[in-house]
Formats: structure tokens, sequence, C-alpha cells
């Protein structure tokens, strides 16, 4: 039961009654959801699941939007047939439930996927997205993996995250304004230390009034005052994928 002194900040949001397009597969250890587009292409990219998991149906939609994008989107489970977080789970219990998914502790299963792009898929570029838990993966990566072309991070949580910002790749940072999980300041430590050390293209955009989670976990039909910016948040992260792949 939810402790009620402390609920979890990480709002579920509006969970959508989505289905998707794509199937799952095994891929050696690891379950995936895969998207493809019916035109053949060399190009995907990889979304890294928020706290709630891979099977998020809200994670599923912005995989498909990637698709219909013309990318291959493939979604892994980076939890590795752990649970995801449930809103109904006591908060007080949420570092010891991190301990064991570390966003910076998924490069095994990352090079499970990059071969499986490449063997099973013909891709030869591969970008990255990641939403929360999955935006500091991303930004681990972009320090990390020479594999990767790009990568999107939306609204990643700095603070699970170490000091570097010497990024490897060119790498969008998505935030919102109002978010009591990731606040400015870090937002703009975080600017200051890529402005003084990265060494390939970046930007990190704030967007208006926004809250945690508002690209993937808000439904623009029935926040009409949020609509605007989750549109531009979802348009913003397929142009920069388009600029570098």
């Amino acid at each position: 039961m939810a402790n009620e002194l402390r609920p979890c900040p990480c709002d579920i949001g509006d969970k959508f009654d989505y289905g998707g397009r794509g199937q799952e597969v095994q891929i050696e250890h690891i379950r995936a959801y895969v998207s493809k587009p019916s035109a053949s292409t060399d190009k995907a990219v990889i979304v890294i699941h928020d706290i709630f998991g891979w099977q998020l149906p809200n994670t599923r939609y912005m995989a498909d939007m990637l698709t219909a994008n013309g990318y291959i989107a493939i979604c892994p489970d980076f939890f590795v047939g752990q649970e995801g977080w449930k809103p109904s789970n006591d908060w007080a219990s949420f570092d010891d439930w991190l301990k064991t998914r570390q966003a910076s502790k998924i490069d095994k299963e990352v090079d499970v996927v990059l071969k499986y792009l490449k063997e099973q898929c013909g891709v030869k570029e591969i970008g990255v997205i990641g939403f929360c838990w999955g935006g500091a993966a991303v930004q681990h990566l972009m320090l990390k993996n020479p594999h990767l072309k790009t990568g999107v991070s939306l609204y990643g949580v700095i603070r699970f995250f170490d000091e570097r910002s010497t990024l490897l790749h060119p790498t969008f940072f998505i935030f919102a304004e109002n978010d009591h999980i990731v606040p400015l300041e870090q937002v703009t430590e975080l600017e200051q230390k890529l402005k003084q050390n990265c060494k390939v293209d970046y930007k990190v955009k704030i967007y208006p009034g926004q809250t945690h989670g508002f690209v993937h976990r808000k439904r623009e039909d029935i926040n009409p005052q949020d609509k605007p910016y989750i549109e531009e948040g979802r348009k913003d992260m397929i142009n920069w994928l388009n600029k570098y792949m």
C-alpha cells in the first residue's frame, strides 16, 4: 500500500489505451517491443522506458510514432524481467528498488540490442531516446557508447547521473519548467558543464509550464493547455533524430 505521507512524486500521468502496432520479441536474455515501418530502412532508434517499465502503452505509442517517421523502433526491457515501478508502491521503498535498476548499468543489454539491430534488421545508424529513468540512461550512453549516432534525453533525472559532460554524440535534452523531480537549478548546472566541456552539438530546451513526463505521459486531447508543448516536444525529438541520422 502506498505511503500517503510520501506519495510517489513521479506521476504515471494519463495511461494511454493503446495496443501498439509492433510485436514483442525475445533477444537473447531480453524481451523487447519492436516496431518496423512498411518501407525498408537502415536506421533505428532504441527507446528506453521510464520507471514504469517497457510495457507502458505510452512508451509503445512513442515507439510507434518513431516508426511512422521511418525508423525501426525497439523498446527493450532494461529491467530484465524485474517489475516496473507501480504508482501504488510505497515511495519510501523507491531508493532500494532503484538500486537493482540503475540507469548506468545497461551496457550489456545495449550491446545485445545493437547486435540484433545490425545482424537481424540490417541497421547501420542507431539513435536512442529515453524518458525519465531512460533519459538518464541516454545521458550515460552518450558519454560512453561509440556505436550510437545521436540521443534525445527527455527529462532525464540528472541526480542519477555522474559528473561528466564530455558527450561523444549530438544530444538533445528536453526538460519541463515545473518539474519537481528535475528542478531548474540542476538543468542550469548541466548547461554550464556542457558549455565548458562538450565538443559535440547539444541542445537544452525547457518547455514552459510543463511537468515531468509531459511528452509521453500526457494525452494532448485531454490536456488542451499543454497540447502545444506536448506536440512541440515530440516534433523537436523527431527533428533532432532526422538531423543526425
